[in-house]
């Protein structure tokens, strides 16, 4: 099942809904005010709403916007974790996974401008494959993994490269205002056999600029899940977003930022595609 969150044309409010092709079932009056519940309801949620689709409201996608599916209590994100990518970040892979964060306030949805701020002349892209957390856990042990797994997500994050690298702490160089578009649904995780078996790439303006697997992944989704929540416990939406691959304009000759006008383009295996704009502040 592909989760969504829309607003229709005429209206501000935020709707849970199901992908369903090219229509949204809207899932208003079946008792989930957002698509945090339904993640906090887990299974049960999801066969009460696939029990009830066939005779909820269908809508075009050409008449709703889609919104970020989820706003999530907290972004973890992994730093160097595609092998090719560490390579050529010139960076050594560290013996534990590189943790950090993004601030929520940075969420946005497919199709909202990223905005370049003034601050930074290095705005760097990078493609992400993200996990869903469906339900709290401390010191969760890998074999375990898939129990606190809801669904799985596409992050486009967005970097400023020279404010993110003036210090070891890396979150406000990746926290400006859009500069993580989320989407544009979370797809259930009955709907990828393999998360470790999937292709990623990122195009701008047509050219593609990554092109890699999840099979790269230096720290799986097994150890992820197990090194963060002996660190702190998860709670049902917390994000992982899992590292880029290699391509990114910070790791290219000559190095290649974005530019205001430019269109990105993440697409994952059996995930879909997340596209926004840039625009300069």
């Amino acid at each position: 099942m592909k989760l969504v969150t829309f607003s229709k044309k005429d209206s501000t409010a935020r709707t849970p809904g199901v992908l369903v092709g090219e229509e949204v079932v809207d899932l208003t009056g079946m008792g989930f005010p957002d698509v945090l519940s339904i993640v906090e309801g887990g299974d049960r949620a999801l066969a009460e709403i696939s029990a009830k689709l066939d005779k909820a409201p269908h809508l075009s996608l050409a008449a709703v916007k889609l919104l970020a599916p989820i706003r999530p209590p907290r972004i973890f994100c992994i730093g160097l974790n595609y092998a090719r990518h560490a390579a050529e970040s010139k960076m050594a892979v560290q013996k534990v996974p590189t943790v950090f964060m993004k601030l929520t306030s940075s969420v946005v949805g497919p199709g909202v401008p990223v905005v370049l701020p003034k601050i930074s002349s290095q705005p760097d892209y990078e493609a992400e494959f993200a996990v869903v957390v469906g339900k709290p856990g401390y010191q969760i042990s890998a074999s375990e993994w898939k129990k606190y797994v809801f669904g799985y997500t596409i992050v486009n994050d967005v970097s400023a490269r020279d404010i993110q690298l003036a210090t070891s702490q890396w979150t406000l160089g990746k926290s400006f205002p859009t500069f993580t578009p989320l989407g544009p649904s979370i797809v259930s995780a009955d709907e990828v056999a393999d998360p470790h078996a999937l292709a990623i790439s990122l195009t701008i303006d047509g050219e593609t600029l990554q092109s890699s697997n999840t099979s790269d992944l230096i720290f799986k989704l097994p150890e992820l899940i197990e090194h963060i929540s002996h660190l702190t416990p998860l709670e049902a939406g917390d994000v992982i977003s899992t590292g880029t691959p290699e391509g990114v304009g910070l790791g290219r000759t000559p190095q290649r930022w974005l530019k205001p006008n430019e269109e990105m383009v993440v697409t994952i295996e059996k995930l879909g595609s997340l596209r926004n704009p840039t625009v300069g502040e």
